[in-house]
């Protein structure tokens, strides 16, 4: 089977580089003109994309500002091999690269790994998307680099921090508007009702920025019942500033970012008696981080972090009376047995230090520690838990000709609980075949460590009956990657990039939620190790630029397979991968003389396999319907200082999808539906943006 699977992914290769070989022989045009753009995740210093051993993606800062979206979710959404999928009912949502999510994706912010309570990763939607400059997508494992978590990739937030040098005042101001489905009030009530102020001012050294942000989402009922609702409502306060000095050898800057949540649950009315059971969950998130760049001399330079999580989720509960408009809290002893009142605490320190030292224009090296620790408590926390995590880690660049750079790493950690893998290694290659045509190959291990809720959560009450495992162990995974890359134009006002990616994961130990009854026959779920799980596939990405206009145009086909335990009987779909395609096309093209700008951001999600437990406790394949998804925005400068924005988003109108489970028989029965989105809506916005230097 793997060999058929290695077979389809060196074909694809042998085409691709025949055909490019083609096209490179006859092109004539040579490397000028275009700005090539500078990456810095996972990088010994900043550097130019080209030159990455990894295969980088990045959104800049003028095409989020152009997805008008309103979290970091609605800009990744169109990005090739990646897919989201939501809890509508805790309003957390798993981010995945090349079909793994939840903790296997690493959350950075300028560097520094994000603190999650579960997971998933519900920090995606808590990052202010006003304040990022851009965003840098590493794919494949980087646990030598950036440690547990980070197997399947790295989505690393780049904040806004202004110039370094120079007088400059800006202000700016928006203010976005968008319909529910049909539903819609002005700045309050149905919608989404999004307002921001961001204010940067650097004088020579010194820099300073500071924000406020506030989010109203009013949920969609769809179905449900009054008062409850599907999509559940949520409103977001996020505000933080920065302060920085910098010279020639120092880049010194203290960041705060803060974060109040509501999320609001409620149960249908009781018609009989007028009463409806709500929670609460709120959120408090508080995140420092102070970051060092101090360039020693020319062949070397130290970069240090050090950040502070303060983290809260707490769980209020009442039942509103619509007879006497009365709110009663539900804290008897029983509703605090059942978690109806908690405080959740998290707390993460983290701390980072790399020196990078060029010994020669053909050697590099960059040693480095970093220290984790977290701790949490809670009604449903079993004691106060920590995990401490101390890794050494170091990587290296070799250049024997300018064609050729390997880059070898390792990783060695010590954890307070598990036991980690003793030596995590990565070998990074880069080939430059010509002037035009770059191979990269890379083998790495990975790991990812049990997450504090999955050793030490405890939940029982009539909907729930979930147990931590303190036996888990630590994920391992081995993964190659190979891709070939052609920068075939890159002219003034013309560029024109193409690569293909093959790759094969293989996990061991994988961290998953099963069910089991108890002596007394109750379902009881937990977390256990997964014998096997594997992913395999290929990626073909386009990126074309001609004066104007722009386009992305991506295709990939990723294959699942699982093996649950050691004596797992496959049979049926469950003995080969199960497939999923996808196609993404992003085009833009600014209107220069009208001032503005269109854009059109599509993708198709090809039905996604899943595993489950059917009617006969068997483990069968399941799969979510294919869809269409569709963004179109627009731009356009009214005035100076003002730019309109306008679109719509879920042209195809997508709501449910339904998942098909395959019978013995090899036909298909459909099975359950699931609330994916909440149909069509229209959004029009307004930018006030003011400059003084």
């Amino acid at each position: 089977m793997y060999r058929k699977i290695f077979k389809k992914i060196s074909f694809f290769l042998l085409v691709f580089i025949s055909l490019t070989s083609k096209f490179v022989a006859a092109q004539q045009d040579t490397l000028q003109g275009i700005g090539e753009e500078v990456v810095v995740t996972g990088q010994h210093t900043p550097q130019q994309l080209k030159n990455s051993v990894y295969k980088v993606r990045t959104i800049n800062a003028e095409r989020i500002k152009m997805r008008s979206a309103t979290d970091i979710i609605g800009v990744l959404n169109s990005e090739i091999g990646i897919r989201f999928s939501s809890d509508n009912t805790l309003g957390e949502t798993d981010t995945k690269i090349f079909g793994l999510g939840t903790s296997r994706v690493k959350i950075l912010i300028d560097g520094v790994p994000m603190a999650d309570r579960d997971a998933t990763k519900q920090s995606l939607t808590q990052i202010d998307i006003n304040s990022i400059e851009k965003i840098e997508i590493v794919e494949g494992p980087m646990s030598v680099v950036y440690g547990t978590d980070a197997l399947a990739g790295v989505i690393n937030i780049i904040t806004k921090k202004g110039a370094k040098s120079g007088n400059n005042l800006s202000v700016t101001a928006k203010v976005h508007e968008e319909t529910i489905a049909n539903t819609y009030s002005p700045f309050k009530g149905n919608g989404i009702h999004n307002e921001n102020i961001s204010i940067h001012w650097n004088n020579h050294y010194w820099r300073a920025s500071g924000y406020v942000t506030r989010n109203d989402f009013d949920g969609y009922s769809d179905t449900a019942a009054f008062p409850a609702k599907v999509f559940k409502p949520k409103k977001q306060w996020m505000s933080g500033g920065a302060f920085g000095y910098s010279n020639n050898k120092i880049n010194v800057w203290y960041r705060l970012d803060y974060l109040n949540e509501e999320l609001l649950s409620a149960n249908p009315m009781n018609t009989n008696t007028y009463k409806s059971f709500r929670q609460y969950y709120i959120t408090n998130r508080f995140t420092h981080q102070v970051q060092a760049d101090w360039k020693i001399n020319e062949t070397a330079k130290l970069n240090t972090a050090i950040s502070f999580q303060d983290y809260k989720r707490n769980t209020k509960s009442y039942t509103l009376d619509y007879q006497n408009e009365s709110l009663t809290p539900n804290n008897s002893p029983q509703d605090l047995n059942n978690g109806y009142w908690d405080v959740t605490p998290f707390q993460t320190w983290f701390f980072r230090s790399s020196f990078s030292w060029t010994a020669s224009p053909k050697i590099s090296i960059q040693p480095g520690i970093d220290v984790k620790y977290d701790k949490t408590s809670g009604q449903r926390i079993s004691g106060v838990p920590s995990i401490t995590d101390y890794s050494f880690f170091v990587s290296s660049e070799i250049k024997p000709t300018s064609a050729i750079n390997i880059r070898p790493g390792f990783r060695v950690s010590k954890n307070s609980v598990y036991d980690v893998p003793p030596l995590v290694p990565s070998l990074n290659t880069k080939f430059v075949l010509n002037k035009k045509l770059d191979l990269r190959l890379s083998y790495a291990k990975g790991f990812r460590a049990p997450i504090l809720r999955e050793l030490y959560f405890n939940f029982f009450d009539a909907n729930h009956s979930i147990q931590g495992n303190l036996n888990l162990k630590a994920e391992t995974s081995n993964s190659f990657m190979a891709t070939l890359t052609g920068n075939f134009i890159a002219k003034k006002e013309a560029s024109f990039t193409s690569s293909i990616t093959g790759f094969f994961n293989d996990y061991k130990n994988f961290i998953d939620l099963y069910s089991y009854t108890d002596a007394n026959s109750n379902v009881i779920f937990s977390y256990f190790n997964r014998d096997n799980f594997k992913t395999a596939g290929i990626t073909f990405e386009n990126n074309i630029v001609w004066k104007n206009f722009s386009a992305n145009i991506g295709f990939s086909y990723i294959g699942y397979y699982n093996r649950y335990q050691e004596d797992d009987v496959l049979k049926g779909d469950r003995t080969k991968f199960a497939w999923s395609p996808e196609i993404t096309t992003n085009l833009s093209y600014k209107l220069t003389k009208l001032k503005g700008s269109v854009g059109l951001y599509y993708k198709f999600t090809g039905k996604i396999p899943t595993y489950i437990l059917d009617a006969n406790n068997d483990i069968v394949l399941s799969q979510r319907d294919a869809f269409h998804w569709a963004d179109l925005t627009a731009s356009k400068q009214i005035f100076k200082y003002f730019t309109l924005q306008g679109g719509i988003k879920n042209l195809f109108d997508v709501t449910r999808l339904s998942n098909n489970i395959s019978s013995s028989g090899s036909a298909h029965v459909q099975g359950g539906s699931m609330n994916y989105a909440y149909g069509r809506s229209y959004f029009l916005g307004i930018i006030f943006q003011w400059n003084k230097k």
